[in-house]
């Protein structure tokens, strides 16, 4: 029994399909995409470690979440019309680009406040409250995959503005 998906998509791709195909393998998080529980959550942690390696330069970390944001729309897009299906479950991109946009709007680095973004960015992404659930049924294409996890990041940092003060170790 695999932990891993065997067949991806409509179009039934193989997970080597997925690993050697440089569009696809970006837009399953280098492969965490591939898991058969919470993709999406593996997803979210591929976006741990290009945190950290970013977040010490503010100029390169908002010039990246910007640009996985931009890059993901037209990723996401390729990526489903490979698979044949809209917003499968592993293209994790999204995700990625999600908790970077949720950490954009805390003010330093603190292991508290990566793990609260973590937290909450999920919380968000997964229960997708109104707009995020407008936005998730109704935007179609690479914009609608990318669109409500944006969204989740923006709600999860905003909502750290408020949390992360009221933490003893923040």
């Amino acid at each position: 029994m695999s932990i891993f998906l065997d067949k991806i998509g409509q179009k039934q791709l193989t997970p080597k399909q997925i690993l050697t195909d440089p569009v696809l393998f970006l837009a399953f998080g280098f492969g965490a995409g591939l898991a058969k529980k919470a993709p999406g959550t593996w997803g979210t942690l591929v976006a741990l470690p290009i945190y950290l390696l970013i977040v010490q330069n503010f100029y390169l970390f908002t010039f990246c979440s910007i640009l996985a944001c931009c890059v993901g729309v037209w990723l996401c897009g390729r990526a489903a019309e490979k698979l044949g299906e809209h917003d499968f479950a592993g293209i994790v991109w999204d995700e990625i680009a999600g908790f970077l946009v949720t950490m954009l709007f805390v003010p330093s680095f603190s292991w508290t406040a990566v793990l609260m973004g973590f937290i909450v960015f999920r919380f968000f992404d997964i229960i997708k409250p109104w707009p995020i659930n407008l936005l998730d049924k109704h935007v179609k294409g690479g914009l609608g995959i990318m669109i409500d996890d944006i969204c989740a990041g923006v709600f999860s940092g905003g909502l750290l503005i408020f949390l992360l003060p009221l933490m003893s170790n923040y």
